[in-house]
């Protein structure tokens, strides 16, 4: 036997076992991978090539108590840019990408590629920056044309992580007119920061590409319009495009929010105080011997006996479809802008200005709390002198020994200089003492001045109760301020302010009769917001009940059935052991019959519709006169203001009064109900019925001979 033969025969048994056992190996590997195992790395395959797409819901409606949509939806075509895709692209790839788009959506490539910057990321610019979620495709272009659209989605090979959806975005039918900016508010992105708290709270009704409410009762009832979204699989390539549908959960639409807004009331105050403003504007004021200003204003309505909001107009005010697809950093200069006046600022209730004598029939309830009453007579001379100061009466009217009626029908300032005098010289002449009793600044707050309505709508302001004690802490917040321009005035102080900083950083701390005689009256550094000064004219009306002003009266789900009703809330109750409210209720019947008013209700049905009003001409240092009218009767509050606009009466009277005849039909000189703007003259606290082919039909009116004045 030849021994090389047996060593070759070995070495090939050697190479067949080594074969077979690489081959059964490999065979029992693929077994594993495709029998045992291959249900997982199925999924795990799938799962890389699937992806989860949000389908965002159609936003609940805004309506107003008659059910006409206030705020609705629209469909618009919408192009965003996926950064993550985009960032896996080369710097030239990149730029031809943004190149064709800017190209295809008609917006400059530099404005692209500042929406794509994340707000507070180096570069990122105010009002183009994205302040959404980091994870979300950044919407550049809102309202796209179909064709464009169609085109990106048709050729995705030229428009690599750019996206074309249709969407659901916010619109704004307007009816009558209407503009509510300042009541409905807005919607943006939601940003990382809130996103990850509503993924700490378990919150699955926002993600990535949710808009949320900004302002207004977009944002105070965000929890209920916004709805559920949906989610939809969709297999994607490597480079994201989409092949094909997967599967998709479906979510749910957001809440309907029934408001107790009226939109042709509110168009007619809206209108009101336009033409206020506009008529102002054109007038000559003698005091400055220039037109007036009229630079800013308010009208609110309300019902007496609940708080509830009717109507709330501002100006300046703005388009609130601005917001839609992105605002420009051109549109967002000019919200912030006091040249324009400061759009964003809602008067009714975020405005803050001195009362003026609207604040008098509170002085009265408070006088008649605390000994004065009926029998009272104070002289209503021409000035009154405090100290070395001569407090002078509006034109230097003088009537004589008169009462509080008359005195509120005049509108007599050095009467209320005395009231105001009177319990400052009882309780309070050691202007050191931040404790002493103050009955008018105490009634002040019981009517709910100095805190917040407890409107429904974020932002609200709590306006400023100028006491003994605000007065102290304004002093050691200013004192340093003061003192130091009292040392070294620059050049160019005038004498005036040279004299008030010597004074202030002497004793500007102190509470003196002329702080107590300006109270009085509403001036000084009181200040008041509309909503409050109105909300306090409804406690008059209804005997002392102070509401929580409410705009929202029911959330009302998609398949038309009501989850919750928003009740009229009481904050407090005005205590009257003295009946002052009756008395001023009655006295202020007067003010349009004979008093400040009557000038403007001339041929007006006042035995018909009892309206008390109260006029104010509020006096701030170094500008016009800011005009007031306050009113009321058993149903509603009616009020208007204009800053810079004049006097009350005379800006401001006439288009309360046309506001009056629109709420009740009044023609001239009679009243037809049926003509009101608000059938049944007053809302019904019934709501509208949403019926299932989705149209919305207005409540039953109530009954005609329940409303009638």
């Amino acid at each position: 036997m030849n021994p090389v033969t047996d060593r070759t025969r070995l070495r090939l048994i050697v190479v067949r076992v080594l074969v077979f056992s690489l081959f059964a190996t490999l065979f029992a590997r693929l077994y594993y991978l495709q029998v045992v195992s291959g249900d997982s790395y199925r999924q795990a395959a799938a799962s890389q090539s699937l992806r989860e797409v949000v389908v965002q819901p159609q936003r609940g409606l805004i309506v107003d108590d008659q059910g006409r949509p206030l705020v609705a939806n629209r469909t618009a075509w919408v192009v965003s840019v996926d950064r993550t895709l985009l960032d896996k692209l080369s710097d030239h790839d990149r730029a031809v990408v943004l190149r064709r788009l800017a190209d295809a959506v008609r917006i400059p490539e530099k404005r692209i590629e500042q929406t794509l910057v994340t707000c507070g990321d180096p570069g990122s610019r105010r009002g183009r920056c994205w302040n959404g979620s980091p994870y979300q495709p950044v919407p550049v272009a809102t309202d796209v044309r179909q064709s464009v659209a169609l085109r990106i989605l048709e050729q995705p090979e030229d428009y690599p992580a750019v996206l074309a959806q249709q969407q659901s975005v916010r619109a704004y039918p307007s009816p009558y007119g209407v503009n509510l900016a300042d009541i409905v508010g807005y919607l943006s992105p939601i940003t990382a920061g809130e996103l990850k708290q509503a993924r700490k709270d378990h919150d699955t009704s926002v993600n990535g590409a949710s808009t949320v409410g900004r302002a207004g009762i977009e944002q105070e009832y965000d929890r209920y319009l916004r709805g559920r979204p949906g989610y939809q699989k969709v297999a994607v390539d490597s480079m994201g495009r989409v092949l094909g549908e997967e599967g998709e959960v479906d979510g749910r639409p957001g809440d309907t929010l029934v408001t107790s807004i009226d939109a042709r009331v509110q168009s007619v105050a809206e209108r009101a105080l336009h033409d206020a403003i506009t008529t102002a504007r054109a007038t000559y004021d003698p005091v400055t011997h220039r037109n007036y200003r009229a630079d800013s204003g308010a009208a609110i309505v309300l019902e007496a006996k609940t708080g509830r909001v009717v109507a709330m107009a501002s100006q300046p005010t703005y388009d609130p479809g601005v917001w839609v697809g992105g605002i420009t950093k051109k549109q967002l200069d000019r919200l912030y802008s006091k040249r324009s006046g400061d759009p964003l600022l809602a008067r009714a209730y975020q405005g803050q200005f001195a009362p003026g004598s609207t604040w008098k029939p509170i002085m009265t309830v408070g006088a008649f709390n605390n000994g004065m009453g009926p029998g009272t007579r104070l002289d209503c001379s021409s000035g009154f002198q405090v100290g070395n100061r001569l407090f002078h009466n509006y034109e230097s009217e003088s009537y004589g020994m008169i009462d509080f009626a008359e005195a509120l029908r005049v509108s007599c300032d050095t009467f209320f200089y005395r009231v105001g005098y009177h319990f400052w010289q009882k309780y309070g002449t050691d202007p050191t003492d931040v404790n002493a009793r103050d009955p008018l600044v105490n009634e002040a707050k019981a009517f709910g001045f100095g805190r917040p309505t407890g409107l429904d709508v974020p932002g609200e302001s709590a306006g400023r109760i100028a006491d003994r004690h605000w007065k102290l802490a304004y002093w050691k917040a200013m004192k340093g301020y003061y003192c130091g321009l009292d040392k070294k005035p620059p050049a160019g102080t005038s004498a005036y302010l040279k004299l008030f900083a010597h004074e202030f950083c002497l004793e500007g701390s102190y509470y003196r009769a002329g702080d107590a005689v300006n109270f009085a009256i509403g001036q000084g550094d009181t200040l008041v917001t509309p909503l409050q000064l109105a909300r306090a004219y409804a406690a008059l009306s209804n005997g002392g009940t102070l509401y929580e002003p409410r705009i929202a009266k029911a959330i009302v789900s998609p398949s038309g059935k009501v989850v919750k009703r928003l009740r009229p809330t009481v904050q407090g109750h005005v205590k009257d052991p003295a009946h002052g409210i009756d008395y001023v209720t009655n006295a202020l019947l007067g003010t349009a019959k004979t008093g400040t008013m009557a000038w403007k209700m001339i041929g007006f049905p006042l035995d018909r519709i009892h309206i008390r009003s109260k006029t104010g001409s509020a006096e701030v240092y170094g500008k016009q006169s800011t005009s007031w009218v306050a009113s009321y009767d058993d149903n509603y509050v009616v009020l208007m203001m204009v800053t810079q606009g004049g006097t009350g009466s005379g800006t401001s009277g006439p288009y309360v009064r046309k506001i009056w005849e629109a709420l009740y039909g009044v023609h001239g000189s009679t009243v037809d109900t049926q003509d009101a703007l608000i059938p049944g003259v007053v809302a019904p606290d019934a709501l509208p019925s949403f019926q299932p082919d989705g149209s919305i039909l207005p409540p039953k009116p109530r009954s005609l001979g329940r409303a009638q004045p």
